[in-house]
């Protein structure tokens, strides 16, 4: 009997350590499974985080198009419709004569398919910065070389603030809807050798878009067409040559288009003054990113409504946020210039 008591704790003592290493194996098969589960779910959820970020990612594929300002910027992005991503290295609201590239901006031209700009005084640091890229730099495409060019005016009683303006190029060919055409067919046919899996896409966009130009130019022919007068004047620079060039228009401005000059002489106020009152003329211009007070003092001397003429270089963050593009603000230029022509 007392042989069976000391042999029952023993007896016991292994049963209890069998329980323990039955339930110690429960609990690593449940750790098991459990792992297994989390892995499953895991790479389930890895699968679908890529699948959606592969969707709400741009397309890398895409062609990526950079302009230097809004124009060749706004025309690239009416034709490129969500075929391709297009940049415009100029902030919004700021002006185009005093913008400097940024290391950021450098990035963007050697890493786009294409880049865009203008050409001219303004663009010189870009000849350079596409020479040191040597065999990487991008396709480009200069505005300067689409349209027949012509040299900055200096028309009487004009400032003069360069070698009198006669050796520089007018840069702003984008003013005259004609040349805006122009220029958006050989975007389009660039864009398109670039991307010929889109091309059809490009060339529909195109196609739209230039009728959209000849409705405009046919609206400011017919303005000029029906107008008292044939002149305007600008209370600041005059980046509109080849729209006046285009529509037979005469001008008077206080500088020349990329005039870096901000305040007339006094026998230029009194010049623009006296052809405002002897030509009864009822509006004078300013620009857009412009401060005014050379308008100002011309409107309050002789009357004469002062109103902005918008030459595109660029627009603000809140115009580019409403919707406003190329096509927008030049079709507002057609109500200013028929109320400064009659």
């Amino acid at each position: 009997m007392l042989q069976h008591i000391f042999y029952w704790p023993t007896q016991a003592s292994a049963c209890f350590c069998l329980c323990l290493t039955v339930l110690e194996g429960f609990k690593q098969m449940k750790r098991f499974f459990s792992i297994l589960i989390m892995a499953v779910l895991s790479l389930c959820f890895l699968v679908a985080c890529q699948s959606r970020t592969q969707e709400d990612k741009p397309n890398p594929h895409k062609l990526k198009v950079v302009t230097t300002i809004f124009p060749q910027y706004d025309f690239a992005r009416q034709l490129a419709g969500d075929k391709a991503e297009v940049t415009m290295l100029l902030k919004p609201g700021m002006e185009s004569h005093t913008y400097e590239p940024t290391p950021q901006d450098i990035k963007l031209i050697r890493n786009s398919d294409l880049f865009i700009y203008t050409g001219g005084e303004n663009d010189v640091w870009i000849e350079e910065i596409l020479s040191s890229m040597g065999d990487k730099k991008p396709a480009t495409l200069k505005l300067l070389d689409i349209v027949p060019t012509v040299k900055e005016e200096v028309v009487k009683g004009m400032e003069h603030d360069h070698d009198d303006g006669e050796d520089e190029l007018d840069e702003h060919v984008w003013t005259s809807p004609k040349n805006a055409m122009a220029i958006v067919n050989s975007i389009a046919a660039k864009m398109s050798e670039k991307d010929p899996e889109n091309a059809k896409a490009y060339e529909t966009n195109r196609e739209n878009y230039i009728l959209q130009l000849k409705s405009l130019d046919d609206a400011f022919r017919n303005v000029v067409k029906n107008a008292k007068r044939k002149t305007i004047l600008f209370g600041d620079r005059f980046p509109f040559r080849y729209f006046a060039d285009e529509y037979g228009l005469k001008y008077y401005a206080a500088f020349s288009g990329c005039s870096t000059e901000t305040e007339a002489s006094a026998a230029t106020m009194a010049f623009l003054i006296d052809r405002v009152k002897r030509e009864h003329l009822p509006v004078v211009f300013t620009i857009e990113f412009s401060n005014g007070k050379i308008a100002d003092a011309i409107s309050d001397a002789t009357g004469a409504r002062k109103m902005t003429l918008f030459s595109n270089h660029n627009i603000t963050r809140d115009q580019l946020e409403a919707g406003e593009n190329f096509l927008s603000m030049m079709n507002k230029n057609v109500e200013s210039l028929k109320a400064a022509l009659n």
